[in-house]
């Protein structure tokens, strides 16, 4: 069963309640809107969006139910479809339309709903929207939606559960389920906590207990490198042989290596007159020579070889026109404004510089990376305002 909310107009400024019994005499036509953001409604119900009317929302939320019967998107669709029914019965110009978005969530998805959104609207002018959600996730994109029709009530569907303690577990379980059969989770909720076993139980085995912390440290220190940089994604590209596949792919393993040199690079440039036999890692990095070296002879390569990352996200970003575009050029326009300052923050260390010097590089660097922000977000929202317009 589900409880609906007490729907609230928005009205410019603030919020003020929707008339129970009068139609609207600002609102002629009202959409009502189902959002299934990360798209149950097309990966377990095999029905693709927009939907429009009350027969066709019926038949996809009978189909979602039947394929999943504790999805509550199935119903956040049957509570648009008594709403919409609601609005005709007191007078209201009414349609009912479901839209979605993709399985990632994201700005692709918002980006699809924004589409499908003015889709339905080609077929029904509606002048006002009725937005009907079962949670926050679904209500991020209300931004994108009031750029197209103004949302005049948001409506959340709350699921009635037991309160007895036999339900809350078979909650639980079911997250668990969702922990180790989904694989958007299950391969870093388990499978990192696995490798890390087997590595600890390897090394206790053949003797090596004082290397195990360095070797679950190096494992997580992987799967971090792996997560931050999307490398699982680029390795899963291959089996789609398409140009930004191969892209990603190629500048992810170069900048990889180059890293890795770097890595070697660094540890090369530490002087040998700064380390003391049965020197202990606390004094090793606390040592600001030691510390001041590594970081001088690491930080070309390691800055070029995470611009080569960042590079290949950029084109591949760049040729399917997604508008991640403008947060990959920032990220390499940070990375380029901090080189600076990490030079000058290694003299600091080696040569006891004036440390003024570093703060008003990385002043100038914020100042610039705020201009390069507002141009880049400027320049794409012109862009992508400039594309619906031809739409």
């Amino acid at each position: 069963m589900a409880n609906i909310n007490t729907p609230a107009k928005i009205n410019g400024a603030g919020l003020s309640r929707m008339s129970p019994t009068a139609p609207s005499s600002t609102h002629s036509k009202i959409l009502v809107l189902c959002i299934d953001r990360d798209d149950d409604i097309g990966s377990k119900g095999g029905i693709e969006t927009p939907v429009v009317g009350r027969d066709p929302c019926i038949n996809a939320g009978v189909r979602l139910a039947i394929e999943d019967p504790e999805d509550p998107d199935a119903n956040a669709i049957f509570a648009a479809i008594k709403t919409y029914e609601e609005l005709i019965a007191k007078g209201y110009s009414s349609q009912v339309a479901l839209v979605a978005g993709k399985f990632n969530r994201g700005i692709e998805a918002d980006e699809k709903i924004g589409i499908e959104i003015q889709n339905v609207l080609s077929m029904y002018r509606a002048d006002g929207a009725v937005l009907i959600s079962d949670g926050e996730d679904d209500e991020t994109v209300v931004p994108v939606i009031q750029t197209i029709v103004p949302v005049i009530s948001i409506q959340r569907i709350i699921i009635k559960h037991s309160r007895s303690v036999e339900y809350s577990y078979a909650v639980f379980g079911r997250y668990l389920k969702m922990l180790a059969y989904d694989p958007r989770y299950s391969k870093f909720f388990l499978g990192v906590p696995g490798a890390l076993l087997v590595a600890t139980s390897l090394a206790s085995f053949f003797g090596l207990t004082k290397e195990a912390l360095a070797l679950v440290f190096s494992i997580l220190g992987l799967a971090f490198i792996i997560r931050a940089f999307d490398i699982d994604k680029a390795l899963s590209s291959l089996g789609r042989p398409t140009p930004t596949g191969f892209i990603r792919i190629f500048s992810t393993f170069a900048g990889i290596l180059i890293i890795v040199v770097s890595i070697a690079n660094g540890l090369s440039s530490i002087p040998n007159e700064a380390i003391v036999p049965n020197m202990g890692a606390l004094h090793i990095i606390t040592n600001r020579i030691i510390v001041g070296s590594f970081v001088h002879g690491t930080i070309t390569l390691l800055w070029i070889g995470i611009a080569t990352i960042l590079a290949g996200s950029l084109l591949s970003n760049w040729f399917k026109g997604s508008i991640l575009t403008m947060s990959d050029i920032l990220r390499l326009v940070v990375l380029a404004l901090l080189y600076i300052p990490i030079l000058q923050f290694t003299s600091v260390l080696i040569e006891r510089t004036n440390p003024f010097n570093l703060i008003s590089s990385l002043l100038i660097g914020l100042a610039v990376t705020l201009v390069a922000a507002t141009f880049l977000f400027q320049y794409f929202k012109n862009r992508k305002g400039g594309e619906v317009l031809k739409h």
